[in-house]
């Protein structure tokens, strides 16, 4: 929402001047949080976990799917980046490739791009050949003796790309990867917040009647002051749960930042950024597109909102 937005600088000097907690301590900035949040996503995802950073976030879904699920392996599209921890180096194929190379329970399934990848625009059904390779990626572990917790994958490509998956690819991978025994995980740290306009969740480009199992949250959600969330449904909660071994984060949704956390959504809410960044990010599609005509380097433009992508050709 902005640098130093006074209505978040404000919202961050009243909380501090009352009270900043380790979080063991019960506060209502906690639960009038994830209230607030609650409303923005579908019914089904309403347990919150609050921690500082996209990466604890990613890695806590981790631990979730794989508790729920009691799988280890898990799916991963090329080319993405899903933090800086150890666990998720391991599922980044865009670090792991430089470093120690490929886990034997990670499994990468190419991007669902219409433009640059396998399947292109020109192809009779791109939606269901890139879920297939998802379904044949589950095939050829199923035969290894290996077990799928996971498909984790950004809502929108972003270090991939900038890729839009076309609408229906969630919808058919997660079916699949269902079917496996696995969950959905949706990682919207970078897209997320109405960042695409028309939508407050990027994943929500997909239709109504796609539900991910797992939602991830970070960067803007703190406006700069270091917050994330995690998102899931009862089931997979109770589940993690069941282990007797809590969850606990000392300053994740502490009383600070679930005040800021709040202040961003007034201010998204009040300042109309969604429509904002529809309407904004369609005027610079367009002046992008007048271009595209003009230098024959510009392959493709391709975005929503505010995340839109330039590839350059030779």
């Amino acid at each position: 929402v902005g640098h130093c937005h006074p209505d978040i600088v404000k919202a961050a000097h009243e909380q501090n001047q009352l009270l900043n907690t380790n979080s063991r301590y019960l506060h209502d900035n906690l639960v009038d949080y994830a209230e607030r949040l609650s409303k923005t996503l579908p019914e089904k995802l309403c347990i919150f976990y609050f921690l500082n950073s996209g990466s604890e976030a990613n890695d806590l879904a981790l631990r979730l799917a794989r508790q729920y699920t009691k799988h280890e392996d898990v799916i991963v599209l090329d080319h993405a980046y899903h933090g800086h921890l150890t666990s998720l180096i391991d599922i980044s194929p865009y670090k792991f490739r430089n470093l120690e190379g490929q886990k034997e329970w990670v499994h990468v399934a190419p991007v669902p791009d219409t433009y640059r990848g396998l399947y292109r625009e020109d192809h009779e059904d791109s939606v269901t050949a890139y879920a297939n390779e998802v379904k044949n990626i589950i095939e050829q572990a199923h035969e290894r003796g290996r077990k799928i917790a996971a498909f984790f994958a950004e809502s929108l490509p972003s270090v991939g790309g900038q890729i839009i998956p076309p609408a229906g690819y969630f919808q058919k991978v997660a079916e699949h990867v269902h079917k496996a025994g696995g969950v959905f995980i949706a990682d919207e740290i970078q897209v997320g917040f109405g960042r695409v306009g028309k939508h407050f969740w990027a994943f929500q480009l997909q239709g109504e009647d796609f539900i991910p199992d797992i939602v991830t949250m970070g960067k803007p959600i703190g406006n700069g002051h270091p917050l994330a969330c995690v998102v899931t449904t009862e089931e997979i909660a109770e589940a993690f749960a069941a282990t007797g071994v809590e969850y606990f984060n000392t300053f994740g949704g502490n009383p600070v930042s679930c005040a800021i956390g709040l202040a961003v959504l007034d201010v998204i809410e009040k300042e109309h950024l969604q429509a904002h960044a529809t309407e904004v990010g369609n005027f610079l599609m367009k002046l992008l597109k007048e271009q595209k005509i003009k230098h024959p380097i510009i392959g493709d433009v391709r975005g929503s909102g505010l995340f839109i992508g330039v590839d350059l050709i030779k």
